[in-house]
């Protein structure tokens, strides 16, 4: 895997997030050299959900009203159901993530997570992919949809399900040490 040391990555959840979807990416942009928080609206842990009940817990590194987008230097936004639907009412959590899209930084989205994208209008006119059950939500905001393991446009990464989590893992890496979203057009 690709080195990113000294690169600061946020991952944003909440509870009912996808088990694998917060921690694999978290362990495999930390062994690449990331600084990784999992960033929530409380302190303490949220609880994340493995296949059909709930999972494990994992800590909170960081609370949301405690942070600034400027701090990060890419996003990743797990899905799972529950999780991006609680995140997607909440106005700070919104604001949080179009600040990345808006500084130009990479944002990664999984599974269900594309939802959140569209909440902050950021998924019009671009290539992605989500959970087969929300494409005709990607499509409907403007999206081109594809059926593949992850999609990259202009810094956006998206991939649709636990089982493409390599594939995500290796191009959010990719992403972040490349300063793609450097040469993102305004």
């Amino acid at each position: 895997m690709q080195n990113i040391s000294g690169k600061r990555v946020a991952i944003l959840a909440t509870h009912g997030f996808e088990q694998s979807e917060l921690e694999v990416p978290r362990d495999r942009l930390k062994e690449a050299g990331a600084e990784v928080h999992v960033v929530s609206l409380e302190a303490g842990e949220i609880r994340g959900w493995d296949g059909d009940d709930w999972g494990r817990n994992v800590p909170v590194d960081r609370v949301l009203s405690d942070v600034r987008p400027d701090e990060y230097d890419a996003l990743v936004l797990p899905g799972g159901q529950i999780n991006p639907d609680l995140l997607r009412v909440e106005t700070a959590a919104l604001d949080f993530i179009k600040a990345f899209w808006t500084d130009k930084k990479v944002i990664g989205a999984i599974c269900h997570a594309p939802w959140l994208l569209i909440e902050v209008g950021i998924i019009r006119d671009r290539k992605v992919t989500s959970y087969k059950s929300i494409k005709t939500d990607v499509v409907n905001a403007g999206a081109q949809w594809e059926d593949s393991e992850v999609v990259t446009d202009q810094g956006l990464v998206t991939s649709r399900n636990p089982g493409d989590l390599d594939a995500f893992c290796r191009k959010l890496v990719e992403e972040i040490r490349e300063g793609r979203h450097a040469r993102r057009a305004a």
